[in-house]
């Protein structure tokens, strides 16, 4: 019996949402079945979004976790200059990203399936990109940019993970610098503002001063709970009421009694086992 040659889908039966673009693509030349790329333009309300610019921003779903930024740029740099791609877990506003401060911590991987907006420099790549669901599926890995999966990611994850110590140690001494600058130039202007009234005349109490406030610790808690403890002591008067005198002489009276019993206790105790020592 003849195998059934495999029917390939086009991107009009891909199921792809309303809106929504098909965009076919292959991990490398030899998949036989494409994946698809959901696209479609990136509309919001004016100033809304100050990241993702209106009329240069493509939205892409379904993006695979072996796709890159850097697999999507290059996909996508065949229908204008690719700006920026911000690649996040799910859809949403987002604010403007800072600078990576450090390449050793902070450091963001979302796992499985993922978003993408692709900013373009030119308007004209939105339309090129849709355009892309007539033509054949883009290639992610190619033997001139190979995309590293399976075994070979993890170990190449693995030996990204191994930093430098000596290299590490610099950028930590090197934030700790500008941390203690930072922590100086505010003290130096909270004392340059202490006492000096502000526009409606209130003036700001801090914790330095001549009675500057406790630490919130444990520690410091338990010394005030012992020092109020001392205090409330010395102030009470002993045996100063009539009632002191009774309730000093039952407890008196109670701790003879209970020592006369374990005494008589002992002393049985003793004679039972016929060594009695009174001493």
């Amino acid at each position: 019996m003849a195998a059934g040659k495999r029917k390939h889908v086009t991107p009009a039966e891909a199921g792809a949402p309303a809106g929504y673009t098909a965009v076919p693509v292959k991990l490398s030349e030899k998949q036989l079945s494409p994946h698809y790329l959901y696209v479609k333009e990136h509309k919001v309300r004016e100033g809304t979004d100050t990241t993702h610019p209106p009329n240069r921003t493509l939205f892409v779903l379904n993006i695979p976790p072996y796709c890159t930024k850097a697999c999507l740029s290059r996909l996508f740099s065949c229908c204008s200059s690719v700006q920026a791609v911000n690649m996040c877990e799910k859809p949403g506003p987002r604010e403007k990203p800072e600078a990576p401060k450090s390449k050793f911590f902070n450091l963001e991987t979302v796992p499985g399936f993922r978003v993408a907006y692709v900013v373009f420099k030119n308007p004209a790549g939105i339309q090129a990109a849709k355009s892309l669901s007539l033509q054949g599926p883009l290639v992610i890995s190619s033997e001139s940019r190979p995309v590293k999966t399976g075994i070979r990611k993890w170990i190449a994850s693995y030996a990204a993970s191994v930093v430098d110590p000596a290299e590490l140690k610099a950028e930590v001494d090197t934030f700790m610098h500008t941390y203690d600058q930072k922590i100086a130039e505010e003290e130096a202007k909270a004392e340059e503002e202490a006492g000096v009234p502000d526009e409606e005349g209130w003036v700001k109490v801090t914790r330095k001063g001549r009675r500057p406030g406790l630490p919130r610790t444990e520690a410091a808690s338990l010394r005030v709970l012992e020092r109020e403890k001392r205090k409330r002591a010395r102030k009470e008067l002993l045996n100063f009421y009539a009632w002191q005198h009774r309730e000093t002489k039952r407890e008196n009276i109670a701790q003879l009694r209970k020592k006369f019993e374990e005494d008589k206790q002992r002393i049985a105790l003793m004679r039972a086992q016929r060594k009695f020592r009174p001493y």
